[in-house]
């Protein structure tokens, strides 16, 4: 993520500095410095062995901080109900134009402020490498809204950069995530890890070393 060493770390909470860098890109996807064009393998490879023993065909997926919808896009051609936003307006118009048929599966959303009617609605939430973007301060308000999303025998999988000891601001973004920090900023929401979290090397070149836990909820917290 491209963010100068001196800029100010709370951009990285601010929806403008997410808008600025697909409004700049100009319709060029590779201008904007997370999108790949494709799903994430990690997503890819938990959907075909894990997600058929927890979610059904036509449950209903919300996708966080989903930019250009690769993810989304992968889920509604596995048959779920997705609810796919970003607080970047031109990224969810970007999508749905390179999705039109689905048009209406993509929102524009603030994570620190999401509707109402979203609350504990769905089956299954995907958030894949929005905390480890979003400055060290205003992670737990974060995790908050993501929690927020699950329902009440939902699911939650989460995919991000790891690191085996805390970071500090300066050490980012993106801010990679312990497993320890991951465990606590979501069990204080009533969500609980389903399974030792996984700890792995990606595909990328260099590889970067990730993590990916599945939560689900355990009730009010």
């Amino acid at each position: 993520m491209a963010l100068t060493a001196s800029g100010p770390a709370l951009l990285t909470r601010d929806p403008l500095y997410f808008e600025s860098i697909y409004r700049d890109a100009a319709g060029d996807a590779a201008l904007v410095p997370w999108e790949d064009g494709r799903a994430s393998p990690s997503l890819v490879n938990w959907l075909n062995a894990v997600a058929p023993s927890i979610v059904r065909c036509g449950a209903r997926v919300a996708v966080v901080g989903c930019g250009l919808g690769s993810d989304a896009r992968e889920l509604i051609r596995r048959g779920f109900d997705v609810t796919a936003f970003d607080c970047s307006a031109t990224a969810i118009h970007w999508a749905q134009r390179l999705d039109a048929g689905h048009s209406d599966r993509y929102h524009v959303a603030d994570l620190f402020s999401l509707p109402g009617r979203w609350q504990r609605r769905f089956d299954l939430v995907v958030e894949i490498n929005t905390l480890q973007a979003i400055d060290i301060d205003a992670r737990p308000e974060a995790a908050r809204g993501i929690a927020s999303l699950v329902g009440q025998r939902g699911h939650l999988l989460l995919i991000a950069r790891h690191s085996h000891e805390p970071v500090t601001t300066d050490q980012g973004p993106p801010w990679p995530l312990t497993t320890d920090e991951v465990r606590s900023l979501l069990e204080r929401h009533g969500l609980r890890p389903v399974d030792d979290v996984s700890v792995f090397l990606d595909d990328e070149s260099p590889p970067v070393r990730r993590l990916r836990a599945l939560f689900a909820r355990t009730g009010a917290p």
